[in-house]
């Protein structure tokens, strides 16, 4: 990246990420999905942060539970996967606190003391993290490692917060798009159920001269006896071939 993109110890958050922005915004959004956003998010920051030897993003899930889902480095899955086991680390105090936490030097940290000594001898010495976070709450959090100590200072904490901030508008946008589209994927499905119904209901009338309740009955009397769903069994009434019953 050139200076003129972005003065060393800072990320690019007029620059490229901006332009992703826009670019999820947009029509665009509709091919993006939040393991690329993600993607992204690490790439960038693994570009910009000079000393990271590995990048990773944390999401909180429905449930509330925790997951690495992106990360450049196994020493990153590793260490993320001690912080979920033990409830402890820099990273769970970003999410719990909703703000950025720093380690200079984990041999000394005594802050998150089971943590430190787990990972004591991976090879890890500093830590960056912070967290995303948009009106809708937290969504995760960023971290970066090194396994130099005090590889990053204030500035770099700073610098973290706000391309978190920045980052958590993209992944809040693409966790609502993928939400919207399996809501719109049941719908289609929803209406395609009621219309074979529908139509079954129609095919049974005609053939058993039934009424509609009757004939809504008799459809729920068969899905039953075949072991299947109302649609299924309405499907197979009104196929090519209609299953005589």
């Amino acid at each position: 990246m050139s200076s003129e993109q972005a003065s060393p110890g800072e990320l690019p958050l007029d620059g490229e990420l901006a332009a992703v922005a826009a670019r999820m915004s947009g029509l665009l959004l509709s091919r993006e999905s939040v393991d690329s956003v993600l993607e992204l998010i690490v790439s960038l920051a693994s570009a910009t942060i000079g000393a990271a030897d590995g990048v990773g993003v944390t999401l909180v899930d429905a449930d509330g539970g925790f997951v690495t889902t992106t990360a450049s480095a196994p020493l990153v899955r590793e260490a993320d996967a001690l912080q979920y086991e033990l409830d402890d680390g820099p990273c769970m105090a970003a999410l719990a606190g909703c703000s950025p936490q720093r380690i200079d030097d984990i041999a000394t940290e005594r802050r998150w003391a089971r943590w430190c000594a787990a990972v004591a001898g991976s090879g890890l010495r500093s830590v960056v993290t912070a967290p995303m976070v948009t009106e809708d709450g937290c969504h995760g959090a960023i971290k970066i490692y090194a396994t130099a100590p005090g590889a990053f200072g204030p500035s770099d904490e700073r610098a973290l917060a706000t391309f978190a901030d920045r980052a958590a508008v993209l992944v809040a946008n693409a966790r609502a798009y993928e939400r919207a589209s399996r809501f719109s994927e049941r719908f289609k499905l929803t209406l395609r159920d009621r219309d074979l119904i529908t139509m079954a209901k129609g095919f049974l009338m005609g053939r058993d001269g039934l009424g509609k309740e009757a004939a809504f009955d008799r459809l729920l009397s068969l899905a039953r006896a075949d072991g299947t769903s109302p649609a299924e069994t309405a499907a197979r009434l009104v196929g090519p071939e209609p299953r005589e019953r």
